[in-house]
């Protein structure tokens, strides 16, 4: 790891005669700071920054803060854990400080009030501290100079940071562009330096490793290094493998541990260097979570970060460089025996194929985007994007920028090169918008012309695009309802509204049982049943989570088993959940019963006895409501 060294008393006093010079001259004195140093204050000098420059403003509104922490949220994730855990240990004495690229600040944890009482007023979210800006400072240089850099008091190029001393280092994204950078910075001189690299050089790695984990959810992604003690180290190098033996991506570390550069490694198959293939390697891998390998380059030890669950086939062929795609249920399946329901799914199927917009509707939990998923599986984009977007889970400032992109320098914050929109993004495949009754009603203006119009123009850019998507819905809100109330646009009810999915409750399905073995299957667990007490219980509940409420009790049942414990029981549910479950067990179930009863009379008497116009208010099928009416009359 290469250093900006700190500095000695005599480069103290040293920087203090360059400052006055820089004052008295409004030049920068030759063979007066140390290399680094001297190079940065020629290039702050030279971007115009003044060195008696005071405070200056973060970005200008709410929107613009909520946009630069979308645009950086993988990131900001992966660091959090890290910076928590910098902030116990040096938090007390300092600020750490997490910034993007362009060392804009994304994160501050630490003794802010009394740093701010300083004269750091303006290290804050959203304020940029590259040198172009703020002039020599650990952040911004540490950028320019891409390796950990300290800046000692006396060094920054701003007058009121001569008492102020910071340590960055650059975290990197897994091809090994740098995706941002960690610092520490304190009042008073820099000390044990070395001390507080070495910790942010430690948190930085753990970074890195969280996000290769992230970018790479399906493929193995393992760290390694050829001696033991240095696994978990700033020194361990991380490598992202295909199922099918490629690799994908290598840190830095990992390039000096393999004597390669990133362009030999990158697309070369893993044998060549790990001496075994994907296979091997997975099998290997779900044998132990860390081991040794014997290769041409010598013995490497390895400790797993991730490793898909996936069935391991020695005559399975080699894969291409794409990822591979997860196992989709089948549409039929997903049915089960509900006729009706399996006609709404294969009309919808044949609608989406012939270029109609699909609308499902249901219950929160009920399983909209396994649908959706499901359908465009079913047709001819299945082998091509699949882009979904939450309209009740993005802020509202943030819904067009998702949706639409922006090009670079669109609004104040806007990410560096821009941001390509969800809509581009699913070009040639299939947008799934869901919980599209919660989208602003300024917006639903914009989508229904692009939706139209078959183009999109991302903020910022005058000219439009030409779009493909297959569209798929979903809601849990009545539309037509807030169409009435004016909260829903009309015009877009009909655009959405081709092919109307009902997706059923979970109280409502009739294939229960048979629904609890695909998902035990799902879970990994095909061989497990349920006893006959804990079956009961499930099927007499009524689930208001739906399918994701029965998904989180199965999950949480094969988690409490025991080695070799292939029956689920009451025993291995937890008290509140078994609470929960037996609060609407029979004892209860008149009153349940009652107010049911009242709901289908009070429905039946506002459409005037209409059985088909009251079953869509209550969100059921005219089957199931005749059904109920059987039922609770019973």
């Amino acid at each position: 790891m290469t250093l900006i060294k700190t500095n000695s008393p005599k480069q103290h006093r040293e920087a203090r005669l360059a400052r006055e010079k820089l004052h008295l001259e409004g030049e920068v004195p030759d063979g007066v700071l140390r290399a680094e140093i001297d190079a940065s204050w020629r290039r702050s000098l030279s971007h115009g920054v003044h060195f008696n420059a005071q405070h200056e403003l973060a970005l200008g509104s709410g929107a613009s803060v909520d946009v630069l922490l979308a645009s950086n949220r993988l990131l900001i994730d992966a660091a959090l854990p890290a910076i928590d855990y910098l902030a116990e240990r040096q938090g007390k004495d300092g600020l750490i400080i997490l910034a993007n690229s362009d060392a804009t600040i994304l994160a501050v944890e630490g003794r802010a009030d009394r740093l701010k009482g300083s004269g750091l007023q303006d290290i804050t979210l959203g304020a940029c501290w590259s040198e172009a800006v703020r002039g020599t400072n650990a952040l911004g240089t540490a950028l320019v100079e891409a390796r950990p850099t300290l800046i000692d008091c006396g060094e920054h190029y701003l007058d009121r940071l001569s008492d102020f001393s910071c340590t960055s280092v650059p975290i990197h994204c897994p091809q090994g562009n740098i995706l941002g950078v960690l610092d520490l910075t304190r009042e008073g001189p820099l000390g044990r330096a070395h001390d507080s690299t070495a910790l942010l050089a430690m948190a930085v790695s753990q970074i890195e490793s969280r996000v290769f984990n992230t970018s790479y959810p399906d493929e193995i992604v393992l760290a390694f290094h050829s001696r033991r003690q240095y696994l978990e180290s700033p020194w361990q190098g991380l490598l992202a493998v295909s199922l099918g033996g490629q690799i994908l991506a290598v840190s830095a570390q990992a390039c000096q541990l393999l004597h390669a550069e990133r362009s030999a490694l990158v697309g070369r198959r893993c044998e060549e260097f790990l001496g075994v293939d994907g296979l091997q390697l997975l099998a290997r891998l779900h044998q132990g979570g860390a081991g040794s390998l014997q290769t041409a380059k010598g013995e490497f030890f390895y400790k797993t970060l991730r490793a898909p669950q996936r069935s391991i086939n020695a005559h399975t062929p080699p894969r291409s460089v794409a990822k591979p795609a997860r196992p989709q249920p089948d549409l039929e399946s997903l049915a089960g025996s509900n006729a009706r329901y399996a006609r709404a799914l294969r009309m919808a199927r044949q609608g989406l194929a012939n270029e109609l917009p699909v609308l499902l509707l249901g219950e929160t939990g009920t399983g909209k985007e396994v649908i959706a998923r499901a359908l465009h599986m079913a047709g001819s984009r299945c082998d091509k994007p699949f882009v979904a977007v939450n309209c009740a889970a993005i802020p509202e400032g943030l819904i067009e920028s998702e949706l639409f992109g922006y090009r670079e320098g669109a609004f104040t914050g806007s990410r560096r090169g821009g941001m390509v929109g969800r809509l581009q993004q699913a070009h040639g495949g299939t947008l799934f918008l869901d919980e599209i009754g919660d989208m602003p009603l300024a917006l639903q203006a914009r989508l229904l012309r692009v939706l139209q119009d078959r183009k999109v123009a991302p903020l910022g850019a005058g000219e439009e695009q030409d779009i493909d998507v297959a569209l798929i819905c979903a809601t849990h809100r009545d539309l037509k309802r807030l169409v009435e109330d004016k909260h829903f646009r009309e015009d877009l009810f009909y655009r959405v509204n081709g092919i109307t999915v009902m997706l059923p409750a979970l109280r409502e399905r009739e294939d229960f049982s048979a629904l609890i073995g695909r998902m035990l299957s799902k879970l990994d667990a095909p061989s497990v049943v349920l006893h006959d007490d804990l079956n009961r219980l499930l099927a007499g509940y009524h689930w208001p989570g739906n399918i994701r409420q029965l998904e989180m009790v199965l999950r949480t049942a094969l988690a409490m088993r025991e080695p070799g414990e292939t029956v689920l029981t009451l025993d291995h549910l937890p008290d509140s959940m078994l609470d929960e479950l037996t609060a609407s067990e029979r004892p209860q179930a008149g009153s349940i019963r009652e107010n049911e009863l009242e709901l289908i009379r009070q429905s039946l008497d506002a459409h005037q006895g209409n059985v088909s116009a009251a079953a869509d208010a209550l969100g059921i099928s005219r089957a199931t409501l005749y059904r109920k009416l059987k039922q609770l009359r019973s």
